[in-house]
C-alpha cells in the first residue's frame, strides 16, 4: 500500500517521497473534501503525501489514515505532525479490508472521500531489509505487516510446484511460471532460500536469454507475484472496494491508484458495475431504485503525464480511477 513502485529493475532514483498523480488525485477528491468536518479515509496511509496535500487544501477536513505497516505509521505520523495536521489526523493499525471496524470504532457512519493507493511503498521500497526489492540482497520478506506469520520464503521454500507456479502466473502474469517454479523446488533441496539475491539470481537463469534482453529485470513479475501472495493483496482489494464504497456518502468520492494490470481490472469492474442502470430491459422508463449508485469521474485508468514520469520514474505504472457517489443502493 503506497504511493509509488519501483522504476524499472527494482531501483527508485531517490530517497524523496513523490506521491503519484498527487495534482489529479486532489482535484478528483476535492469536491467531497471542502466542508468542514468532512472525513477523508486514506486506506494505504504510507508516508501519508496525498494526505497531507489534501489536509493543508481544506482545513475542515479530518483524516482516518489506515495501514498495516508499523513503520509507515510511524513516519506518517510524524509527517502530520511536523505539518501541523497531525491533530485532525487518526492513524489507525489496519489492513484496508477491516474498512468497516474501523469506522465503527471511530464512530463514523459515513464519509466524504476514500484513497487507495496500491502496491508496495516508498517506505518499503527503499529499506532493503523489508525484502520487496530484488535491487539489494536482502531477507526474503515482503510482509507489509512485519508480524505477519507468512514471509516470502515460507512460500519459495514450502509451496508445492504447482501451486508456486500458479502464483508466478496468475499473480506475476508470468510466462515461464512452471519452469521457474521446478528450479525453484530443485534449489531448495540443496538448502533453503533465505535471501532475495540468490532467488533473483535463479529466476534470471531460469529465464531464455532472449527473453531477458527485453522487459527490465527478469525477477520483476517472480517477486510481484510473491509479495501479492504473501500479503492476499487482491483477497483485500475484493473485499475492501465494496466497504468503502458502501462508507461513501452521497456526493462522496472514491479514488484508486493501481500499479498493475490484476489490480486496475478488480477497481475498472467494481465502480462499472456500480454506474451500470439495472432497470429490466423492455420498461418504458428507468426505475429510480434501479438505477447507477456511481458516476465515472475518469475516462478508463488515468496514466501519469510524461513530466510525471520522467520526475518519478516510479509513476510510469501507475493508472488513477474514480467515481462519486450519485445514490444510495435500495
Amino acid at each position: 500500500m503506497s504511493s509509488t513502485e519501483p522504476a524499472p529493475g527494482g531501483r527508485g532514483t531517490s530517497t524523496v517521497h513523490v506521491p503519484v498523480l498527487l495534482d489529479r488525485v486532489t482535484e478528483l477528491l476535492a469536491p467531497a473534501c471542502t466542508a468542514d468536518g468532512a472525513v477523508l479515509v486514506d486506506a494505504t496511509l504510507g508516508l501519508a503525501g496525498h494526505s497531507l496535500a489534501l489536509l493543508r487544501a481544506h482545513p475542515g477536513l479530518r483524516l482516518v489514515g489506515l495501514d498495516r505497516d508499523p513503520d509507515a505509521r510511524a513516519e506518517a505520523t510524524r509527517r502530520l505532525t511536523d505539518a501541523g495536521v497531525g491533530d485532525r489526523a487518526s492513524v489507525v493499525p489496519a489492513v484496508f479490508d477491516e474498512l468497516p471496524e474501523v469506522l465503527d470504532r471511530l464512530g463514523l457512519t459515513e464519509v466524504q472521500a476514500v484513497l487507495f493507493d496500491l502496491g508496495v511503498s516508498s517506505l518499503q521500497l527503499d529499506r532493503p531489509a523489508r525484502g520487496f526489492s530484488y535491487a539489494a540482497d536482502a531477507p526474503l520478506d515482503m510482509r507489509m505487516d512485519p508480524s505477519a506469520p507468512r514471509t516470502a520464503a515460507d512460500v519459495v521454500n514450502t509451496y508445492p510446484v504447482a501451486d508456486l507456479a500458479r502464483v508466478l502466473r496468475v499473480y506475476g502474469e508470468e510466462r515461464f511460471a512452471t519452469r521457474i517454479a521446478q528450479a525453484i523446488a530443485r534449489e531448495r533441496e540443496r538448502a533453503p532460500f533465505t535471501h532475495t539475491e540468490r532467488l533473483a539470481h535463479l529466476v534470471r537463469d531460469s529465464i531464455p536469454a532472449a527473453t531477458r534482453r527485453t522487459g527490465g529485470h527478469p525477477a520483476k513479475r517472480t517477486f510481484q507475484a510473491l509479495r501479492i501472495e504473501v500479503n492476499d493483496e487482491l483477497g483485500v482489494l475484493e473485499r475492501a472496494l465494496p466497504a468503502a464504497l458502501d462508507a461513501l456518502a452521497l456526493g462522496g468520492r472514491i479514488a484508486v491508484i493501481t500499479f498493475h494490470s490484476l489490480e486496475d481490472r478488480i477497481v475498472k469492474q467494481t465502480l462499472a458495475a456500480g454506474a451500470v442502470d439495472r432497470t429490466p430491459p423492455g420498461l418504458p422508463v428507468p426505475l429510480p431504485e434501479m438505477g447507477p449508485t456511481l458516476r465515472l469521474l475518469t475516462r478508463g485508468g488515468e496514466a501519469p503525464s510524461e513530466a510525471e514520469v520522467a520526475v518519478n520514474p516510479r509513476a510510469a505504472s501507475a493508472r488513477v480511477r474514480a467515481a462519486e457517489r450519485i445514490r444510495r443502493a435500495a
